[in-house]
């Protein structure tokens, strides 16, 4: 379903000003919430809210909001931990809350986003760092404040620990709980420079690998509330046979009706524009009637009707051997086409990578109540942009965002699904119509009808050497739909129809190349494409990456020598490479056995990987004995959560390597399950090693940067075994047979 709604959240970017004004003149988001009408201190049976961030009780608790959503990577940990270390509190003492849905406050000034309250594209440690920081050190700042001028002390001798402010010539001590009972917090904030924020050295809490994780203990004994787990008064359930394609509709009068009212527990089945939604007392019920639909549907306004993927690949070609077909420059330096023109060799290839599934844990859902009036709701759900979801709503209810009101859970992984709120839209419409809360789940076959895939792409790439076996010109030409269309259709205008999400990774920014071109075709096919874990560098890396050894053979250079010799300019693209060759040994021969390696890039967060190797010829089956990866996310917040987050998006990546794809016919996607949509199992997984190269830059991000250099290091492991290219993902065995013969 598309909606046009013109104060949707899809474009919830607002200018620096606009927030400033919002947020009382406070670059961080510095609110009043502490202050009663005429400045006094907050009760003492009320926790004194310091600022949008944090709240302190009497009885020593902290309270911290995390802004960002938690899907299995940390941040509901991490995010607190940034904040707490300039407050410097007492962390046994602090209690996580999720933010509401609130751009101006809680959004994202990340140059990515820009005010967006999103998680996504692993920057919310990058785009939160400094205002978290701020926030802890002025929050602490009042607290000196109010402890000197009750001690009448200057303040300048005041020093904290653990929550706790301590004058040493006086030896007297208070907590941040007691001070808290009659601090003021002032109208306008304490000014706090960057210059007197801690320097990494003085850090107590940021780094320490003994704090774990917030949310596990949560997710161990069951207490942790997931969407899926959300229970609400006077609720009824829903299932949605989801239209096959976008824009397909059921026909008047072309559902079976009367069948379904039939079973027992059904209430109601209303046909939307979206699909068929079965209303009923039960789980049980609702799918028992979605599984006993028959839907005639509409497909006159659906762009996909027909589409099969497999016949489409030649009009893909076709673009990507076309000179003269429409494309948009994502990265150029020098002149790519005077310098292969000029090249002594030539190297070219095609590759390939099919549609993939996010195949989250938790399917679809939400719980949506809209009021008798109609024009506000609350939502529960697990979502990526809340912010979203509120935007979307009011504009269906003809109502303002502020008015919707998204009570966000942990999410049972996103990895990008849960960016788009469909869920909570079609639940929220329900709701409206039946005026009763709504709790809408999609099982499994509709969660994968639904998917919101990353997208199928070709690639031709080409490269030139000079007389000395010297890499001299690149180009890469991705031929895609084009994900910005679908997933961000203001910033796809915007840019003038550029695929912010879809040619992420075609750069070759840190390999010194003098001559480069990366463009990419559009392709309009109808689907629901959208980000994935890793978004356009998951296939734009494996070309590239492994065409780069494909370069490496044709010039007679070891591929590692290559990248060390690419990145000698860029030092921390080199250490990565260095360290994930030594932690691999990645020289030694392993008989019968297969090493690659592979670099990648990732929003200032870099990694390489090395894949050991060996191979059935007869079955085709890859098996990945070893993989290694070194990364650098410069200043580690968790570095226990760093080392998970690498081992996570491995084993995502093994995945989607080897296994995982769907195919379209007629513009539906033809798996149903994880029987015909296999994932990779826990026996397949490999040995895996992780490596964290410190340095004092700026944090970036973890979630995502691990997919990228696996499945290029497991091709380029194929060829050092086999000498035969996989240009093709998943690299699955009838794709590894054909290749062999």
């Amino acid at each position: 379903m598309t909606l046009h709604i013109k104060n949707g959240s899809i474009d919830t970017s607002i200018s620096r000003r606009g927030f400033v004004a919002g947020s009382a003149g406070m670059t961080f988001a510095f609110t009043l919430g502490g202050l009663g009408r005429s400045g006094e201190a907050i009760g003492a049976t009320e926790p004194t809210k310091f600022n949008s961030f944090v709240s302190i009780a009497t009885d020593n608790s902290i309270t911290i909001v995390c802004p960002a959503a938690e899907m299995g990577q940390g941040v509901y940990t991490s995010l607190p931990l940034i904040l707490a270390e300039e407050l410097d509190a007492d962390w046994s003492k602090v209690k996580v809350e999720f933010a509401p849905a609130n751009p101006k406050v809680y959004g994202n000034y990340h140059h990515l986003f820009n005010g967006a309250q999103i998680t996504a594209a692993s920057v919310a440690v990058a785009g939160f760092y400094m205002p978290l920081r701020m926030a802890g050190a002025q929050a602490r700042k009042v607290l000196l404040d109010a402890a000197a001028d009750k001690w009448k002390v200057p303040v300048a001798e005041l020093t904290t620990e653990k929550s706790t402010i301590i004058h040493k010539k006086s030896k007297k001590r208070i907590s941040y709980g007691e001070v808290a009972a009659f601090a003021k917090v002032p109208a306008e904030p304490p000014k706090i420079t960057e210059a007197e924020l801690k320097k990494p050295s003085q850090f107590k809490l940021i780094g320490r690998k003994d704090i774990g994780r917030s949310d596990v203990p949560m997710k161990v004994n069951g207490s942790a509330k997931y969407g899926i787990d959300v229970q609400v008064p006077g609720m009824v359930y829903a299932s949605i046979l989801q239209s096959p394609m976008e824009g397909a509709k059921p026909k008047e009068g072309g559902v079976n009706v009367p069948d379904i009212m039939k079973i027992k527990g059904v209430g109601k089945v209303i046909p939307l524009p979206f699909g068929v939604a079965v209303i009923g007392d039960s789980v049980e019920a609702t799918r028992a009637g979605v599984e006993a639909l028959k839907v005639n549907w509409d497909t006159s306004g659906a762009v996909a009707a027909g589409f099969d993927s497999e016949k489409a690949k030649a009009d893909y070609a076709a673009k990507g051997k076309d000179p003269n077909v429409e494309t948009k420059v994502e990265y150029q330096v020098g002149d790519a086409k005077a310098g292969l023109g000029g090249a002594v060799k030539t190297v070219e290839a095609v590759y390939w990578s099919e549609y993939t599934y996010h195949a989250q844990m938790e399917p679809m859902n939400a719980v949506a109540q809209v009021s008798e009036d109609g024009k506000s709701a609350d939502i529960w759900t697990g979502t990526q942009f809340g912010a979203l979801a509120a935007g979307i709503v009011s504009g269906i209810l003809k109502t303002t965002p502020d008015k919707i009101r998204v009570h966000n859970q942990f999410l049972g992984g996103g990895f990008g699904r849960r960016i788009w709120p469909d869920a909570a839209i079609q639940a929220t419409i329900l709701s409206n119509i039946i005026k009763k809360p709504v709790k809408l789940i999609l099982m499994r076959e509709e969660d994968i009808a639904a998917a919101r895939p990353r997208p199928m792409t070709h690639h031709v790439l080409k490269a030139g050497l000079d007389a000395k076996g010297n890499l001299v010109a690149w180009h890469h030409k991705l031929v895609s739909e084009n994900v910005d269309a679908v997933a961000s259709p203001p910033r796809f205008q915007a840019t003038g129809g550029k695929d912010y999400i879809g040619a992420r990774g075609l750069d070759q920014a840190y390999y010194a190349i003098p001559n480069a071109l990366a463009e990419y075709a559009r392709e309009t096919r109808g689907m629901r494409v959208h980000a994935w874990r890793g978004i356009g560098s998951g296939y734009n890396k494996f070309a590239a990456e492994a065409f780069l050894d494909e370069v490496a053979a044709a010039s007679g250079k070891d591929p590692l020598a290559l990248r060390l010799e690419l990145t000698k300019g860029q030092p921390r693209a080199n250490a990565v490479l260095k360290a994930a060759a030594e932690m691999s040994n990645f020289k030694k021969k392993r008989p019968g056995h297969g090493m690659g390696i592979a670099f990648s890039d990732y929003h200032d967060t870099f990694s390489a990987g090395v894949a050991e190797i060996s191979l059935d010829a007869k079955t085709g089956k890859i098996k990945v004995h070893n993989f290694w990866m070194a990364v650098d996310p410069g200043v580690v917040i968790q570095p226990d959560n760093v080392h998970a987050q690498l081992e996570s998006s491995i084993v995502y990546g093994l995945s989607a390597a080897l296994i995982e794809e769907f195919a379209v016919k007629d513009g539906a996607v033809q798996a149903t399950n994880f029987d015909s949509y296999p994932v990779m199992r826990m026996s397949e997984v490999p040995e895996i090693h992780t490596k964290i190269v410190t340095t004092n830059n700026p944090p970036t991000g973890m979630g995502e940067i691990g997919v990228m250099a696996v499945a290029p290091a497991i091709a380029n492991a194929v060829f050092q075994l086999t000498g035969k290219r996989l240009r093709h993902l998943p690299m699955t065995a009838e794709r590894v047979k054909k290749a062999l013969a």
